[in-house]
């Protein structure tokens, strides 16, 4: 079974098509767009005409290239920066007028169980009790549980992207006071999490995503061409050397640093924070990264739990491409 998914984010609009015949969802093409929708909202989170816009282009073209590549889908959903924006109904309509695409969004819950889904399938059972963490642009979720599900999730508004907009703003590269609020704000959120995590004793800690990836590179993991099963770990005093370095530097010069990307550079000291808040408030020393995250827990549910699951969680039903189908637009690389 080949399926598609796209997955609009903080950062980038990302479609994948994965083979996913014997449960593992293994990609055979994936393309991004890096819109930066979190850069391109207003004081209250709606996001810009012209970033609307340019959303419902990659969109469509994730759409005409999933179909070229005769894949089932598109599974499509938005992350927080459109989930709580004041004009997400309008965006969602937008998509789906635009693009003939239907876009959910996901709980911020589920996101967390969909990416706790994926760490525990790539650790295995071996990990046994597992805390996961997973930093987006407007989010910070947090798993924990024995099983294939977590026993609980949450979802905290401590994205990196989201926190360099509210606290990192003004000067660059941020004063000391600056920090100190943003260590409050962090403190707070994570407070009864961080305590469930604490008592919970987890025998292994798991983070995920881009910026946890950038941010253990930066610390002196393997980079990404090593492939995906070089072992990568992130240990907390090495994180909390990193935060030093990256709140000396500006934006412009972080991006000269292993692992920290032009994009994310500005970001990427918010990022550093809340890791290293969190993992200290948790009492966890270090932590395994995975490099499954979201995306490859919604392809696993999918195939696991079929599709009446993805139409409970605010999904349209899959379509199946036909053999014989071909791309409107011109894209280079998929089959002939």
């Amino acid at each position: 079974m080949r399926l598609s998914l796209v997955d609009a984010g903080s950062n980038t609009v990302r479609l994948v098509v994965a083979d996913v015949e014997g449960g593992v969802p293994l990609p055979v093409h994936t393309v991004k767009w890096k819109l930066r929708l979190s850069e391109r909202v207003s004081a209250d989170g709606t996001i810009a005409e012209e970033a609307v816009e340019q959303l419902v282009e990659a969109v469509a073209e994730a759409g005409d290239t999933a179909l070229r590549w005769r894949a089932a889908g598109p599974l499509a959903f938005a992350t927080a920066v459109v989930r709580e924006a004041p004009n997400r109904q309008e965006v969602l309509e937008r998509v789906a007028s635009g693009t003939g695409i239907r876009m959910c969004t996901l709980p911020g819950e589920t996101e967390a169980e969909l990416t706790f889904l994926a760490t525990r399938r790539w650790l295995g059972w071996k990990a046994g009790p597992l805390a996961l963490l997973d930093i987006g642009g407007g989010s910070l979720e947090v798993a924990f549980g024995r099983g294939r599900l977590p026993d609980f999730a949450a979802s905290l508004p401590l994205g990196a992207a989201r926190l360099t907009r509210e606290y990192l703003g003004v000067q660059d590269p941020p004063g000391a006071a600056e920090l100190k609020e943003l260590r409050r704000r962090i403190r707070h959120e994570l407070r009864d999490v961080a305590a469930r995590i604490r008592w919970e004793s987890p025998r292994t800690a798991a983070v995920g995503s881009r910026t946890f990836q950038q941010l253990a590179r930066l610390c002196g993991a393997a980079p990404g061409r090593f492939g995906p099963f070089e072992p990568r770990r992130l240990v907390r005093r090495d994180l909390k050397e990193a935060v030093r370095t990256l709140a000396a530097l500006p934006a412009a010069e972080r991006a000269q640093l292993p692992g920290v990307s032009a994009p994310r550079a500005a970001q990427s000291l918010a990022g550093a924070v809340v890791g290293h808040t969190a993992l200290k408030l948790m009492g966890l020393r270090r932590a395994v990264v995975s490099p499954w995250g979201i995306r490859e827990g919604v392809l696993l549910r999918y195939v696991e739990d079929g599709a009446d699951w993805w139409a409970e969680a605010g999904g349209a039903r899959v379509a199946v491409a036909p053999a014989s189908a071909v791309s409107l637009r011109s894209i280079s690389g998929p089959p002939a």
